[in-house]
């Protein structure tokens, strides 16, 4: 059975969890209307209200994160925004610039997530932390609601980090397999995305290779982000 801290450490999972991935999604599904693709603006997910993205991934959006939360005590999902694949091809270089949104909207939410700590430090709410854990990047003063507090921007750094970085890896079918464009002439992306065509439908085998991989790289990562946080630590 669940304990009254467990089910509270799980709504801030999911505040958080909801928060990054709404912001993830309309990150992508806004530079994609600003490119010229208004898929995702007619599907209704140029929005930070979570219901339609949640209604477009109701599984990967509810289900399997609280799955996840009561299984391993942490919080797994997914969302998506649709992208027209006919803009993407005759327009790559914009549609690079839109898998790219969603890591830099992920990084901007930790970047906020620490300045608010820094304040909340000056404040004499937080002290920098005597141990560091996913979910325990500052310390509070007191319990209560600097406690709270704390929990939720350790939980919003560092999901973030992760977020951010791991979308960042060029396979199929993150995000930064798509980016990649931005650094070729708009005929060369072309001719990558069509080579690359059959090489999404192993999407899955992407996933598993890509997690292997950010397994052994995000210590390091997270080390960097906390060093960041605290310079000279």
């Amino acid at each position: 059975m669940l304990s009254a801290d467990t089910i509270a450490l799980g709504l801030l999972w999911y505040v958080v969890f909801l928060l990054s991935t709404v912001c993830h999604e309309s990150a992508h599904a806004l530079v994609a209307k600003w490119g010229g693709d208004l898929t995702a603006f007619h599907g209704g997910q140029v929005t930070l209200n979570p219901i339609p993205h949640i209604r477009r991934e109701p599984f990967g959006m509810v289900l399997f994160p609280l799955i996840s939360y009561a299984m391993a005590g942490w919080m797994m999902g997914w969302a998506s925004a649709p992208y027209d694949p006919a803009w993407s091809y005759h327009y790559p270089r914009r549609a690079a610039k839109m898998a790219l949104a969603g890591p830099a909207a992920n990084f901007l939410l930790a970047i906020l997530a620490a300045v608010a700590v820094h304040i909340g430090i000056g404040l004499g709410l937080f002290a920098p932390p005597e141990f560091v854990r996913f979910t325990h990047i500052v310390d509070p003063v007191s319990p209560g609601f600097a406690e709270g507090l704390a929990t939720f921007l350790s939980l919003l750094f560092s999901l973030n980090i992760l977020l951010g970085a791991f979308n960042l890896i060029p396979f199929p079918p993150l995000d930064g397999f798509n980016a990649v464009c931005i650094f070729m002439t708009d005929n060369g992306a072309r001719r990558f995305i069509e080579m690359s065509a059959s090489i999404r439908r192993y999407s899955i085998i992407g996933l598993i290779l890509s997690w292997r991989i950010f397994e052994s790289i995000y210590g390091p990562i997270f080390a960097f982000a906390f060093k960041v946080l605290y310079p000279g630590t």
